[in-house]
C-alpha cells in the first residue's frame, strides 16, 4: 500500500517512522515546513513527498494536523482522495470532527476513521519523534456506523504492526467525555500546579511525585487552547469535579478534622485501587 502522512509533527513524524520501519509500505509525507519534508526523507522516514498529484496514489491518508486544520485539508482534497482510500485523523477530540468528516467522505467515495493515539510527549515537532512511540500503546478507533470491517481490518493490521497492543472502537461522544478526564483535565491540572509561587524553589525538595504531576505543564498552549474548547462542556464537568473534591479537603484541613481528612485519603486509596483491578 501507499500510505500518506500529512503533518510530520511528533504523531505524524512518529507514524511516518514506524510505518517505513515496520512494514513494507510506501509512505510518502507532507508538511508545511518544506524542511521538515527534506530531514523525513534524508532519515528515512519518508520515501517521498506527498504533492498534491500523489493524493490520488494513496490508499491510506493519516493526518497528523490540529482539529480545524484537519477538517479543512480533508475537505478540500475531498474529491483528490482514491476512490475506497481510508482516511484516518489523529486529533485529541473526536466528536468536533468526525461527524462532519463521515460525512464527506460518504459524498466523496472514501471511508473516514477517527483514530487517537493514546501515546506522545509534551515535547513537540518531527525532531522528537521517535520509531518506537507506539510499542505497546493503546489505539482508540472511532468508526462511522456503516464502517466497513474490511476497511476497520485494514487499519488494525496496520497499527498492530507499528507496536499497538491494544486497539478498541469507541464513539465520539465516549471518546471526548473520557478523554477530558483521563488527558485534557491532567494537563489543566499539571499547568495550574506549576503556577504556585512554591514552584520555583521545588529543586532539593521535589522527587519522583513532583516531576510525575509536572511532566505535561510543559505543553504546546495552542493546541491545548483549541481541544481544549472543542471538548470545553466536558472538560468544564472534570475541573469542577475535582474543585469539588478539593474543596473538601481544604475543609478539613481548615476545621482540624482528622477524622475527616482521613476518610478522604482512604477514600481516594480505595478508588486507585478499585481502578487498577
Amino acid at each position: 500500500m501507499t500510505v500518506g502522512v500529512v503533518g510530520l509533527g511528533l504523531i505524524g513524524g512518529s507514524i511516518a517512522k514506524a510505518i517505513k520501519y515496520n512494514t513494507d509500505n510506501k509512505v510518502i509525507g507532507f508538511d508545511i515546513d518544506e524542511n521538515v519534508v527534506l530531514k523525513a526523507r534524508l532519515l528515512g522516514a519518508i520515501d517521498e513527498e506527498m504533492t498534491e498529484q500523489k493524493i490520488s496514489e494513496c490508499d491510506i491518508i493519516i493526518t497528523g494536523l490540529y482539529p480545524e486544520a484537519t477538517k479543512k485539508y480533508i475537505t478540500d482534497n475531498a474529491q483528490k482522495f482514491k476512490k475506497g482510500a481510508i482516511v484516518l485523523d489523529t486529533c485529541g477530540v473526536k466528536e468536533y470532527v468526525c461527524e462532519d468528516m463521515y460525512r464527506v467522505a460518504r459524498e466523496n467515495g472514501f471511508t473516514f476513521i477517527g483514530t487517537h493515539p493514546m501515546a506522545g510527549l509534551h515535547l513537540s515537532g518531527f525532531e522528537h519523534s521517535k520509531v518506537t512511540m507506539f510499542s505497546n500503546a493503546s489505539m482508540l478507533l472511532v468508526p462511522s456506523a456503516d464502517t466497513g470491517i474490511n476497511e476497520l481490518e485494514i487499519v488494525r493490521k496496520l497499527f498492530s504492526a507499528i507496536g499497538f497492543t491494544n486497539i478498541q472502537n469507541t464513539t465520539p461522544e465516549e471518546h471526548d467525555r473520557i478523554i477530558a478526564f483521563t488527558s485534557q483535565l491532567a494537563h489543566v491540572v499539571s499547568n495550574a500546579y506549576v503556577k504556585s509561587p512554591s514552584a520555583k524553589l521545588h529543586k532539593g525538595f521535589s522527587a519522583g511525585s513532583y516531576k510525575d504531576l509536572t511532566r505535561v505543564a510543559k505543553l504546546n498552549e495552542v493546541m491545548w487552547t483549541e481541544l481544549f474548547l472543542e471538548n470545553r462542556e466536558n472538560l468544564i464537568s472534570e475541573i469542577d469535579t475535582i474543585i469539588e473534591n478539593l474543596t473538601e479537603y481544604s475543609k478539613a484541613l481548615k476545621e482540624d478534622n482528622a477524622d475527616e481528612l482521613e476518610k478522604l485519603l482512604r477514600d481516594g486509596r480505595i478508588c486507585k485501587e478499585q481502578i487498577d483491578g
